[in-house]
Order: structure tokens, then C-alpha cells, then sequence
């Protein structure tokens, strides 16, 4: 559906040449929600905004539903760009007009005929939930509502892709969570293959399949939604991800733990799926000679699957500890020594 194949975008700036992307290889699938994260700078904009020429690459391909978009003519690309639309952070409303008018104005621009338009508005507002605010001015809506007129503008030529640039990130977190489930909808009663980029790691656990993590020009990680949250690689990831999943040692435990002069014995423990509701703790007490001292923890919940997290102190002599990590590695549960300041 969308390919970036050694994608490279470089600015001339002062004199000076900023290479804002490095080598892009990142394929999105049909029908896929794929969310790019990455912090300001990283390159996720200038991405994005390569899917429908908004800029041009330097170098390399970007290929859309089968077309390699930079060997197209103008005309050819205005053809596939009819099948791409885009949702902006600032919502890139025209004041002057009403809600009806904004809607319309890819319909209007292409020419089709005003009972077509009038009809293809009035049931995008219906989809969106504001069917009662077609004459209405944007300055009389909310963000949120603002936002949902922008989404159903870029869905007015009914398009097979949907770029969402910072779509939440001007609006509070209740208004996002509504707007992130409208996406979903529109994913999955529409079909459409939606590309979010975002610097918030609660967007990409909300609402993604896959995700690719951007530093640098440069994809430095990529997978499932589930693999990269459960088990980030680069410390990037690792940051990004600890935003969300509240899963680092709290201050107060860390001083407790750099006052007993690292005799403790600290674990992380991660409960996947079914082994999340194994009374494993209750279980290595009475099978192991140790004493289990709970120092943190919590669960959530990554594409329909529990993921746990268990910070624990064991008490107990070495041989008897290595007995208990042997016995929670048989049962595929992974467990790892953590110390205070990289927890």
C-alpha cells in the first residue's frame, strides 16, 4: 500500500545541508493503522509529508498503491494524490466558510455536481457526529469538533489512505481518545489504511498495529504494537515507552534500595497473556525457601493481550534464588536483575 524505499530528504538551510531523513525503508500494508514516533526533529513530518509530495524526496522511492510516485507526471500524480487524504494538528480550516463549504471543498475542487457534494457532505457530518453543524462557522466549534471536520474533508473524495500529521496533539486527552476511536471506525468500516505520526506513545498504544520508531532520518526500531511496548530495543524505544507503561521504579523505592548497600536481590518480572493471572508470587513462596517482597507493579493492556509488569525483592540465599530463576524461566515468564538506577 505505501513503500518507502531508501528514502532520503535533505533542506538546504544557511548555506548548510540538513538531512532530515536518512535511507527510509518502511512498508505500511493494506488496511494496516501504522504509527510513526519519534521527537521533534526526528524526521516523522518530513516522512509523512513524502507520501503525497507535499515534499519532494531527494532521493529514493516512494511508491503508493503501486506507483512509484516520483516518475509520475504532474497529472499522474494528481490522480493518486485523489486517493490520499490528510488530517493536520492545526486542522487547516478556512474560517470564512462553513462547515459545509470546508467539507465540500474537495468535492467542489473536482467538479462534481452540487446534489453529489450536497449528499456526500451531509453524510460525512453524519459519520463524524456533527450533522447538526453544517452551517455553522469553525470559530463556533471546539478542537475536538474542529478536528472532525478536518478528518471528514480528507475523507470527501473517499480515499484509500488517510496521513494523520499530529492529529491529537493540539487537543486535550479526552477529545483525543474520541477522536483516536473515530480513527478506528473509519479503519475499519471504511478500510483504510491509515499512517499516524506522532510523538505520543499513548496514541501509538491507543490506536496501532504496527509502529516504526524514526531518530535521526533514521528508522532505529519497528514491529507490532505488542513486541516494541513489551520489549523495546534502543533506548529511544525504551523512553518512548516508559511514558505510558508507568513501569520504572519510583524514587522513594530506588533510595530505599541504594540504603541496603546492594545486598537485595531485585527483579523484573513481565506477565504476558494467560501467565498474567498465574498466582506465580503465592507460588515460588511456598515452593522456595524465600521471602517475596512486592516493590512495584501494574497491568495493561497492548491490542486485546494483558501485559503485567512485577518489580520484586527475593529473599533468600543465592542457591535458592537461582533455583527460583530457573523454575520461572521454565515456565517461559520473563524475569531479569534490575538495579536501582536503571530500573
Amino acid at each position: 500500500m505505501i513503500e518507502f524505499q531508501n528514502l532520503k530528504k535533505v533542506y538546504e538551510s544557511g548555506g548548510q545541508q540538513v538531512h532530515a531523513l536518512n535511507g527510509i525503508d518502511l512498508k505500511i500494508n493494506k488496511g494496516e493503522i501504522f504509527g510513526v514516533i519519534g521527537f521533534s526533529g526526528a524526521g516523522k513530518s518530513s516522512l509523512i509529508r513524502c507520501v503525497n509530495l507535499l515534499e519532494r524526496p531527494t532521493f529514493g522511492k516512494v511508491i503508493v498503491d503501486g506507483h512509484e510516485l516520483t516518475s509520475l507526471s504532474v497529472k499522474e500524480v494528481r490522480e493518486v494524490k485523489k486517493n490520499i487524504g490528510m488530517v493536520f494538528q492545526h486542522f487547516n480550516l478556512l474560517n470564512s466558510k462553513t462547515v459545509f463549504a470546508n467539507v465540500a471543498m474537495p468535492l467542489t475542487l473536482a467538479k462534481l455536481p452540487k446534489e453529489q457534494i450536497k449528499r456526500r457532505v451531509h453524510e460525512l457530518l453524519e459519520f463524524v457526529g456533527l450533522a447538526d453543524k453544517a452551517d455553522y462557522y469553525p470559530d463556533q466549534l471546539s478542537g475536538g469538533q474542529k478536528q472532525r471536520i478536518g478528518i471528514a474533508r480528507a475523507l470527501a473524495t473517499q480515499p484509500s489512505i488517510l496521513l494523520c500529521d499530529e492529529a491529537t496533539s493540539a487537543l486535550d486527552p479526552q477529545t483525543t481518545s474520541s477522536i483516536l476511536q473515530l480513527l478506528k471506525k473509519i479503519n475499519k468500516e471504511y478500510n483504510i489504511t491509515i499512517l499516524i505520526i506522532t510523538h505520543e506513545m499513548s496514541v501509538i498504544r491507543e490506536i496501532c498495529d504496527k509502529v516504526a520508531v524514526i531518530e535521526g532520518g533514521e528508522i532505529i526500531e519497528e514491529g507490532s504494537v505488542f513486541d516494541v511496548f513489551s520489549s523495546p530495543k534502543t533506548q529511544t524505544a525504551r523512553n518512548f515507552v516508559s511514558t505510558v507503561m508507568n513501569d520504572q521504579l519510583p524514587d522513594s523505592i530506588k533510595e530505599l534500595i541504594q540504603k541496603q548497600e546492594g545486598k537485595q536481590k531485585i527483579f523484573r518480572i513481565n506477565f504476558v497473556g494467560n501467565s498474567a493471572g498465574q498466582p506465580l508470587l503465592s507460588e515460588l513462596a511456598k515452593k522456595f525457601d524465600i521471602d517475596i517482597n512486592v516493590l512495584f507493579g501494574n497491568i495493561t493492556e497492548l491490542q486485546g493481550t494483558p501485559f503485567g509488569n512485577l518489580i520484586v525483592e527475593f529473599q533468600g540465599n543465592d542457591d535458592e534464588i537461582k533455583k527460583v530463576l530457573a523454575y520461572v524461566n521454565e515456565k517461559n515468564i520473563s524475569i531479569k536483575e534490575v538495579i536501582a538506577h536503571a530500573s
